[in-house]
């Protein structure tokens, strides 16, 4: 942010050429000069914001090659990092006597997880993630969920869910058809 307001975010991009004094003309030797003065502070701030074991590391790095170590240094350990909250956002299934709260709330840390680790996906992608994680006893809110034709957001299904989850729960057990007799919904 500091090097977009100064206008200094090129020298992470641009990197630093050597320029001969007597064949280049002086706006080529005072663009280089600029230049050189804003690598100079651009690296400065860059070694100033890390820890003391990364300072000791790139303390002799102009800001361009400094960047360009730091994407290749971190790149790989960011996109496994993204591997497994999405495996552990899509592997995620309510557990046995889970309020439907928690379960929820821990999927929603997955998806602001992703959010933070620049993995945009749709809402709705997200919906259909949370509904494939829920256990059969939710089939029958599943189906009137696509039966219903609004749009819904994130938020709104978890408030359904939790309606839907407070109804069940005040169904008594006697109410309840024996296994039996559960009718059976077959399709093709």
């Amino acid at each position: 942010m500091a090097l977009r307001f100064e206008d200094k975010e090129y020298v992470l991009e641009k990197d630093l050429n050597e320029i001969d004094e007597t064949k280049d003309t002086p706006e080529q030797i005072a663009e280089y000069r600029r230049h050189c003065n804003n690598v100079t502070k651009v690296s400065c701030i860059m070694v100033a914001t890390m820890t003391p074991e990364l300072q000791r590391f790139y303390e002799d790095y102009w800001s361009y090659d400094m960047n360009k170590d730091l994407i290749e240094s971190y790149h790989q350990r960011a996109r496994q990092e993204r591997y497994e909250i999405v495996k552990s956002l899509i592997t995620s299934k309510i557990k046995d006597g889970e309020p439907i709260t928690t379960h929820l709330q821990r999927m929603q840390c997955y998806v602001d997880c992703l959010l933070n680790v620049n993995v945009n996906f749709d809402e709705e992608l997200a919906i259909y993630i949370v509904l494939q994680s829920l256990p059969s006893c939710y089939d029958q809110f599943i189906m009137t969920y696509h039966l219903n034709k609004e749009e819904t957001t994130l938020s709104q299904l978890q408030s359904l869910l939790r309606t839907a989850e407070s109804r069940m729960k005040g169904k008594s057990i006697a109410s309840t058809p024996p296994p039996a007799a559960t009718p059976v919904l077959s399709i093709g």
